[in-house]
């Protein structure tokens, strides 16, 4: 007997119905899930990731791409993904992270703070923007902290897999 698996996304970019999964892009901000909308993902749902409108255990998988490091609190929407995972489900956690090297560090604090600032206020004259990327960044736990939160909030972690040079990260916790 094949398992339909339910999947909570926090970005759209995954259709899984020709799969036999059901997908839900949940999203805080609407225009996000007016691009799901047009990648085909047929459930959405406006919610606020720290008070999540779902049921215990309702669902196999839980994805954050690029939106745990902007909620208010880490702690509680990770413990809320927690809540909402079924036994044996697993939250995958994609965000920005520092490079381990000191001279990987150095170059890309270099480009974080300087060049991309003054990139973006080229092109979009959002300068202000991209320096609160850079502070967000910065301020994010990233690599065997941010599995130490992981596991604070009930998780069981893999080793984080690093990207782009340590520059991205993703997080694997997985409910018993």
């Amino acid at each position: 007997m094949q398992r339909k698996i339910r999947v909570l996304v926090g970005k759209p970019g995954l259709d899984g119905h020709d799969r036999g999964a059901k997908v839900v892009a949940a999203d805080f901000c609407f225009p996000m899930l007016e691009m799901a909308r047009r990648k085909r993902v047929r459930n959405l749902v406006q919610a606020d990731g720290l008070a999540l409108p779902f049921q215990d255990e309702s669902f196999d998988v839980v994805t954050m791409a690029f939106g745990l490091r902007n909620m208010a609190d880490w702690g509680a929407a990770i413990r809320e993904a927690h809540r909402v995972l079924r036994g044996g489900g697993a939250l995958f956690v994609m965000d920005f992270s520092l490079p381990e090297s000191e001279f990987l560090l150095s170059l890309y604090r270099f480009y974080l703070h300087r060049i991309l600032p003054g990139i973006a206020q080229w092109a979009t004259r959002r300068r202000d923007a991209y320096e609160y990327l850079g502070k967000t960044i910065e301020t994010f736990p990233s690599g065997l902290v941010m599995n130490a939160l992981l596991k604070s909030c009930g998780f069981k972690c893999e080793p984080p897999r690093k990207m782009a040079f340590g520059a991205v990260s993703i997080y694997c916790g997985q409910v018993d």
